[in-house]
């Protein structure tokens, strides 16, 4: 990430006040322009600027998707989707201005097909919301990508999380959506079949697509049954290549892990401070199974001898569930106990993917660099797929500083695509990864680019993100 990569889109400051002027009449009160209103619609979550867009509107139906952006589209006015803003690669700035697409109040659940194990909702529904609606059906949707993302949102980013080694990512568990495309039309993607033939996968072009390609106004996600028993646990290792060695080994063996998670060293500090927890401050993986009584305990005592054999352990678990959402908060509050560790700074949080036979030797060289570079950067990693993220916590007023984190990042993705990996495993590429997807696809962008032309020539749809110019 540099900042040198996030650029502004050319104005069209004639075209804006048309489509300011066309919406604030249509819709009165769901259409605001107050400072503090388009601000908090570009907000970031790292240090790249914010880029306020120049309206905020927020509709109800498909049909108002529709007609707001036909509206856009006759004057040319960039659109940017908007769920709830925890993106972390710049995905909401507006960088031309334009209107920001607030998708919160279509957050129903459209319906519910308890055999088919499927449900199809509006994309402002939240994870929380869907599970809690859920709940007495004894069906969960499971991926969790740590924050109460909306579901259209972490379909856009193609989202992951903690549960991706058994459940899979966005990718896996969206069946079909709807959309909105740049001329106003809407299609649907596919039908509630599990597996289909018919035609382009559509689909899966719009997951991940970062709201570049389409507005998605539904989606039909698979459902799993709630598992009959959950374990879970932490368990402290010497290093963090005897950690992701005992990962290696409990997917070889056919364990079949919902969760596993790696945090090293310091992260494991700021989660003690943070959360008043008495951990050992070393690489620990907080790992969890999802199954029957029987089944649960006897994965966790696999895990606990595996764990053993790379000189880990204790391996304490519990099936007690007090005692296992304690422990998940303190996991899922790792991004917020970080700032522990340097009151006061900001982060750039950044993620990269490898095949999990280079993770450790990936973290290891990562740890290098932070230690060579003398900066505060604790590691989280879903090791499961081999997934991690860095913090890197910096004061953004500092420019050598801001020069400093930058140029870790920049070694960071090119090892991860040296090691057959990708510079994003699930936060995207929005603004802040832009310079390194030629790095990683090479002529593949120069297709991306013309179905992006092809389904958006005046590019008002989220421009500035994904592709370079």
């Amino acid at each position: 990430m540099a900042l040198s990569d996030v650029k502004g889109v050319q104005r069209n400051d004639a075209g804006i006040a048309a489509a300011v002027g066309i919406l604030r009449q249509r819709f009165g009160d769901r259409f605001q322009t107050g400072h503090s209103m388009r601000e908090q619609h570009a907000h970031t979550t790292t240090y790249i600027p914010t880029q306020m867009p120049d309206g905020v509107v927020f509709p109800q139906t498909v049909a108002e998707v529709q007609e707001i952006v036909r509206a856009c589209a006759e004057h040319r006015v960039p659109v940017v989707a908007f769920g709830t803003g925890t993106s972390l690669e710049g995905q909401v700035n507006a960088p031309g201005g334009g209107i920001s697409l607030d998708m919160s109040r279509m957050n129903r659940v459209l319906s519910v097909n308890s055999e088919d194990l499927d449900v199809t909702i509006e994309p402002g529904l939240t994870r929380e919301e869907l599970n809690a609606y859920l709940r007495d059906t004894g069906l969960f949707f499971p991926i969790d990508p740590g924050a109460n993302a909306s579901l259209g949102g972490m379909a856009a980013t193609r989202a992951s999380g903690t549960n991706a080694v058994r459940y899979g990512t966005m990718r896996d568990n969206v069946l079909a959506l709807t959309a909105v495309m740049a001329d106003g039309r809407a299609i649907t993607t596919a039908k509630r079949a599990k597996k289909s033939a018919a035609g382009y996968d559509l689909t899966r072009l719009l997951v991940g697509s970062e709201g570049t390609l389409g507005i998605i106004t539904s989606l039909t996600l698979k459902l799993y049954g709630i598992p009959q028993a959950i374990s879970g646990g932490v368990c402290p290792f010497p290093s963090v290549e005897a950690a992701c060695q005992a990962v290696i080994a409990t997917i070889q063996m056919g364990i079949p892990v919902a969760r596993i998670e790696l945090v090293n060293a310091l992260q494991m500090r700021a989660i003690n401070l943070h959360s008043r927890l008495d951990y050992p401050e070393s690489p620990c993986l907080f790992v969890e199974f999802h199954g029957s009584d029987a089944g649960v305990a006897e994965q966790a005592e696999m895990f606990g001898e595996i764990a053993s054999e790379h000189g880990g352990g204790p391996f304490l678990w519990t099936s007690v569930a007090e005692e296992r959402a304690k422990l998940w908060k303190a996991r899922h509050e790792a991004y917020w106990a970080s700032f522990v560790l340097r009151p006061g700074a900001k982060g750039l949080s950044t993620d990269v993917c490898v095949p999990i036979s280079r993770l450790a030797e990936c973290i290891a060289e990562t740890e290098t660099d932070i230690a060579e570079m003398g900066l505060v950067a604790p590691i989280v990693g879903h090791v499961g797929d081999g997934n991690f993220h860095v913090l890197v916590l910096m004061d953004t007023s500092n420019p050598a500083e801001i020069a400093q984190a930058e140029k870790f990042v920049a070694r960071l993705n090119m090892r991860a695509i040296g090691m057959d990996g990708t510079c994003t495993g699930e936060h995207g590429i929005g603004q802040g990864k832009m310079g390194f997807l030629r790095h990683e696809l090479g002529e593949a962008v120069d297709v991306m680019r013309a179905i992006k032309r092809a389904l958006d020539p005046d590019n008002i749809l989220n421009p500035g993100k994904v592709l370079p110019d």
